[in-house]
């Protein structure tokens, strides 16, 4: 199966004809509080730190980037809770294969054995082979446990995510990478030949994968390295253009934290200079074009909702012309973003919304607003007292539109700033029309 970082049960026993073991399977971790990175969830308050001291798991899908230990922990957790292991990968498998991992499952139950279900890219699993996992998940015959790199609300049927919790594993840290440097070097019982500078652009250049930092170490201690190498020296090496680090070791998260502050803050000369520090240092554009664009959503949205617009157009222009010259449309998207007005309503609404709909569950909508395509569904009162917008005077119903167990909230709150002040201004003339026609 297409495998996570440190994928395998155990280390493959080595022989005389046998390949060499590649270092992120020896340096695989044992037990979940080797994982680096993810402490939030394998901590003793993290969920699945809670789920082990209870020994009892249910049905999760771990969702984060690649390289982050999604497949180590399924392991481990089976290991944890004395589940068997069963992987599988949505790359490599179709029905008959979720049939025979099914019937097994079943035959290990009927024998007390439960079994962890490990779907490796789940979210390439089509709508109805998703549906399949259902039954199997209700009666326990399995403990699913997914992994993805894509959003599961979009990659995953409903059905599914209703019966899993979704535990989001982040990007490693500097220093999470670091620790996987540090135990590469224990085992190898020699340090790596490249000098400090270069150890830092080599940490900055696997941009939070584990299992790509690792093998580009491995890489580094099969080959006969006279002299260590300086970070220009690593970069050639390696054929990966490596950041720049000044005598102070700036790092590649201190020069992005900079470059996103420096726009929050409306200065566009040092959101420029922090701009070109990373571009010129060697840093993938694409990533700073991520990270543009969600800034033009956290902190700019609507107050000047171009700005996401500049910043997707800049993608496609740097994709379109390349390097150097797309690299101008990376300029005009920072300046842009640095130089619009600022609110982070929208982002304070979306985690406000998201909020609110863990606390409340599974409301119903009110009737007035169901659709009544059925005459079963008209007499059980589906539409009734609706109100057809733009029927109304000034286009404008007042209706109410939220569950009937539930007091209407605000969660948007847009500022005085920006296209916001006119969006302010159209929600207190519908508030006024609202209580005008209570």
């Amino acid at each position: 199966m297409a495998g996570d970082l440190f994928a395998h049960d155990e280390p493959l026993p080595a022989t005389d004809n046998a390949a060499p073991v590649p270092l992120a399977e020896q340096l695989r971790p044992r037990k979940l509080a080797d994982v680096v990175g993810q402490e939030h969830l394998t901590g003793p308050d993290g969920a699945i730190g809670r789920m082990v001291t209870a020994g009892t798991l249910a049905s999760i899908v771990l969702w984060g980037p690649p390289g982050t230990g999604k497949t180590t922990i399924a392991r481990l957790l089976a290991e944890a809770v004395g589940m068997r292991f069963a992987p599988l990968s949505a790359v490599f498998s179709g029905v008959a294969d979720l049939k025979k991992v099914f019937a097994d499952a079943d035959k290990m139950a009927a024998a007390g054995k439960r079994t962890l279900l490990f779907v490796d890219e789940i979210h390439r699993f089509n709508r109805a082979q998703q549906d399949g996992f259902l039954p199997y998940v209700e009666r326990g015959t399995v403990v699913l446990v997914g992994a993805t790199t894509e959003n599961p609300s979009f990659a995953l049927n409903a059905a599914l995510l209703s019966r899993a919790q979704v535990l989001v594993l982040y990007r490693l840290d500097e220093s999470a990478l670091a620790t996987l440097v540090d135990r590469a070097e224990a085992s190898a019982g020699r340090d790596l030949p490249v000098t400090a500078e270069a150890r830092s652009a080599l940490i900055a250049s696997a941009d939070g994968d584990g299992r790509f930092l690792l093998n580009q170490v491995e890489t580094l201690f099969a080959t006969d390295i006279a002299a260590p190498l300086d970070a220009a020296e690593l970069a050639q090496f390696l054929h990966r253009r490596m950041p720049v680090y000044d005598k102070d070791r700036d790092g590649h998260y201190n020069l992005i934290s900079a470059l996103h502050k420096s726009l929050r803050g409306s200065d566009p000369q040092a959101a420029l200079y922090w701009l070109a520090r990373m571009l010129v240092a060697g840093e993938e554009p694409l990533y700073v074009l991520r990270r543009l664009v969600r800034f033009a959503s956290e902190d700019i949205g609507l107050a000047d909702p171009q700005a996401l617009t500049q910043c997707l157009a800049a993608k496609d222009a740097f994709q379109f012309l390349g390097s150097p010259e797309g690299e101008l449309a990376i300029v005009q998207a920072c300046l842009y973003c640095a130089t619009a007005p600022k609110s982070n309503a929208a982002y304070a609404a979306q985690k406000a919304a998201w909020t609110a709909a863990r606390d409340t569950g599974s409301l119903a909508p009110p009737s007035n607003v169901l659709n009544a395509p059925t005459k079963l569904m008209k007499d059980l009162g589906y539409g009734a007292g609706y109100s057809y917008d733009h029927d109304a005077p000034d286009g404008f119903s007042g209706d109410n539109y939220w569950p009937d167990d539930m007091e209407p909230a605000t969660f948007y709150r847009p500022v005085d700033r920006g296209f916001e002040k006119r969006i302010a201004e159209r929600l207190a003339w519908w508030d006024e029309r609202r209580r005008a026609r209570d």
